[in-house]
């Protein structure tokens, strides 16, 4: 497989690598983890899916303690027990630092932070991103998704095989390692469903009815896709505006060729004539800027009103409040939503994110961008 250079991933990994004891990297299965510590300058790789690597940590502090340099633990959420001896081994030896990857996000979390408080730094890896693969082929990332053994097949098949054979891989074999005891049948259909709902503020009440379940099952199965990557769950923003708000969050399926697959489209021609054309671009181009702005997933909201003002994409930097709009068409126009979360939200600029390919304003405070043309980072205001 050919290997695309990730220069933003890197540089914020080594980045973390430096400035902290142990540094993690969390995200999906096959998003590149691995691949991205292998071109760190590390030292010592223990990968926990090997036999032997496991059966050398099975006592930690003996196959440990002696190292010197960068130490890579890869599917260190199989040994949580490990964690205690790194922060015991992190604050008796400089000369030690640990890179330590794992795919199951909050049981990982809790476990790291209860023992290395202070002494870790995280970075959540998504999928290749449009300045990866370049901005000629966005539509490309956009029907195959960003895992690059999706992305990067010559073959449009192949892709498609390799999505369907990840979706059944990941609820047949990583679901019941991670403990959870939910039959991969009734998974995939729940989580089919959901993508129904991609792009849609949740009904928990109405998602039951509908799987034959109750509410508090609902929250516990997308509680299970969340904290594996594989949805976005959006809060809604509160402000004191005085207005009726909507107070339930809405829903993305954060890989738009996993989501393509679980709707049966198939290649492009397919994905223009669908009727949720417009929330798979919505979901996409969401992602990609939340990966761009650079936050954690909960400082990203959305706004709502009942009376239909909205905005897709909330967030705030630097003591100002920013919004962004997603919109598949030819050239978006100025709308009375628009206007109106402009004054509700005080926003310091409204960015109308399109498949187009020119740039222009639609008020002082308002332009329109291509989706690639945004860029922005956790320390820096949007360039424009």
């Amino acid at each position: 497989m050919n290997l695309i250079n990730r220069p933003t991933d890197m540089d914020e990994i080594c980045k973390r690598i430096r400035t902290f004891p142990v540094t993690a990297i969390l995200g999906p299965r096959q998003s590149g983890k691995t691949t991205l510590a292998r071109q760190c300058d590390y030292d010592h790789f223990f990968d926990l899916e090997n036999p032997q690597d496991a059966a050398r940590l099975e006592h930690p502090q003996l196959a440990l303690e002696d190292l010197k340099g960068l130490i890579v633990i890869d599917e260190i959420q199989r040994s949580p027990d490990i964690f205690p001896t790194i922060r015991y081994l992190v604050d008796i030896n400089p000369d030690q630092k640990y890179l330590i990857l794992g795919s199951a996000s909050r049981d990982l979390i809790r476990q790291s932070s209860e023992t290395l408080a202070g002494r870790i730094a995280y970075f959540q890896l998504g999928g290749l991103r449009i300045d990866d693969v370049g901005r000629e082929a966005i539509q490309s990332l956009w029907q195959r998704g960003g895992f690059p053994a999706s992305y990067i097949p010559n073959d449009e098949e192949l892709s498609r095989l390799w999505r369907e054979n990840f979706i059944t891989t990941f609820l047949e074999r990583d679901i019941p390692q991670l403990g959870i005891n939910i039959p991969a049948r009734t998974l995939r259909r729940f989580w089919t469903m959901l993508a129904h709902y991609h792009g849609q503020v949740i009904n928990y009440s109405e998602l039951g009815t509908s799987f034959g379940i109750s509410d508090v099952t609902v929250r516990k199965y997308i509680d299970i896709l969340e904290g594996t990557f594989m949805i976005r769950v959006l809060q809604p923003w509160h402000s004191n505006t005085g207005k009726r708000l909507v107070k339930r969050p809405k829903i993305y399926l954060r890989d738009s060729g996993l989501f393509h697959s679980l709707m049966t489209i198939e290649n492009d021609h397919q994905l223009k004539a669908h009727p949720k054309l417009g929330a798979s671009f919505e979901g996409f181009a969401l992602e990609s800027l939340c990966r761009s702005i650079g936050k954690n997933d909960n400082d990203f909201y959305f706004y709502n009103v009942h009376s239909g003002s909205e905005l897709d994409l909330f967030w705030q930097q630097k003591g100002r409040n920013w919004g962004a709009e997603f919109k598949y068409a030819d050239a978006p126009r100025l709308t009375r939503s628009m206007a109106v979360v402009m004054q509700d939200l005080d926003l310091a600029h409204l960015f109308v994110i399109y498949p187009g390919k020119k740039t222009y304003r639609l008020a002082e405070k308002i332009t329109v961008l291509p989706l690639g043309e945004f860029m922005m980072n956790s320390e820096e205001e949007p360039n424009l």
